[in-house]
């Protein structure tokens, strides 16, 4: 019969169709901070770690890997979304090596920012050094797969950032010295300047799909809503207001290079009004409540306060927005990186 042919034709010419598209990312590429970060920090010294239960306790095997959270974060949902891999690992994650890392790497490291003095405050990896990593993983690529294909892996690859919160609350808010030389106009353009220039030479590196990742409503963590404690553990809304703005900025930063880079393809990545709309009516999207985080009291614990032999982490972390007091849970994060890439990376496909 002559339509068992014209089936199979049409079905193979379908599944390459599907194939092309994929492979137009054929690599996710990260930098930035805990947000994204797959298990960086694991290997370095410092107290600001999560590679301990009861983190991870939903991801694959139920193993804590260094991401902040029960499973997984927002690049190993984009991965996936695209057709790649269920999950990004990290650079300096002894257990991976150049046959993983070809088709996506982590280089972010939890709690650091754009500022070199926001690393500097739990001695993680800062932005520069990420870079220099990336700088050598492109070597190994090449060795790899050879200069031509490596080039063009690199240059059709995807690259996340997702950084900027603990400039602030880490650091420009805690400590003076930032506060007493700029103004948070000024230090907001002074982290600008500094995404511009990492992005300039992201750019002359070879890369030209890049996403810049926006703030969350940063004053609506828990952990910022229990200093909040006495105005009634709401939001602080002074904070949410720096976040919207300094995402305006970064937009500029965007439509600037847009105009000005030939070839690049250049998008925001704004997860402040989705975020948003979870913690102001978490109901309707599934959870509990977006106050308090499912690890211990969920007022104030992460890292090592969120360890195992915290009694009070809830059972089910899905019917909470945070996992731990400064980050969301696995299931927050599927929702936000949906919406991200649906309205944001699509243009990639």
């Amino acid at each position: 019969m002559a339509f068992k042919p014209i089936y199979w034709f049409l079905l193979i010419h379908f599944l390459l169709q599907i194939s092309r598209v994929y492979a137009k990312v054929p690599a996710i590429i990260v930098f930035g901070d805990s947000s994204v970060d797959a298990g960086n920090n694991n290997q370095i010294s410092t107290i600001l770690k999560s590679d301990f239960p009861p983190y991870g306790r939903d991801f694959y095997g139920g193993q804590p890997t260094g991401r902040f959270s029960n499973g997984r974060i927002p690049p190993d949902f984009i991965s996936e979304a695209f057709g790649i891999k269920p999950m990004i690992p990290a650079y300096l994650d002894p257990f991976y090596d150049i046959k993983d890392f070809a088709t996506g790497v982590c280089f972010a490291s939890a709690g650091t920012g754009y500022d070199n003095a926001t690393s500097d405050v739990l001695s993680v990896i800062p932005l520069w050094k990420e870079l220099e990593y990336y700088k050598q993983y492109q070597q190994e690529l090449r060795t790899y797969l050879g200069d031509d294909e490596a080039n063009e892996v690199l240059g059709e690859a995807l690259y996340l950032t997702s950084i900027g919160t603990n400039d602030f609350l880490e650091n420009y808010f805690v400590f003076s010295e930032r506060s007493k030389e700029y103004s948070i106009e000024e230090y907001q353009n002074f982290l600008a300047s500094i995404a511009q220039n990492f992005i300039t030479e992201l750019y002359l590196l070879g890369a030209r799909k890049i996403s810049l990742g926006g703030l969350p409503p940063m004053g609506c963590l828990p952990l910022e809503r229990t200093k909040n404690l006495l105005s009634g553990s709401g939001c602080i809304e002074t904070y949410n207001d720096v976040a919207r703005s300094f995402n305006n900025k970064l937009q500029e930063v965007v439509d600037n290079f847009n105009e000005q880079l030939v070839g690049i393809q250049l998008v925001l990545s704004n997860p402040y009004y989705i975020l948003s709309a979870i913690i102001q009516n978490p109901q309707s999207f599934g959870f509990e409540t977006a106050a308090t985080a499912c690890c211990g009291t969920g007022l104030f614990e992460m890292g090592y306060m969120c360890a195992k032999i915290n009694p009070f982490t809830c059972s089910d972390a899905n019917q909470y927005v945070f996992w731990d007091a400064f980050h969301p849970t696995e299931r927050t994060n599927g929702i936000v990186a949906d919406h991200i890439f649906k309205t944001c990376l699509t243009q990639f496909l």
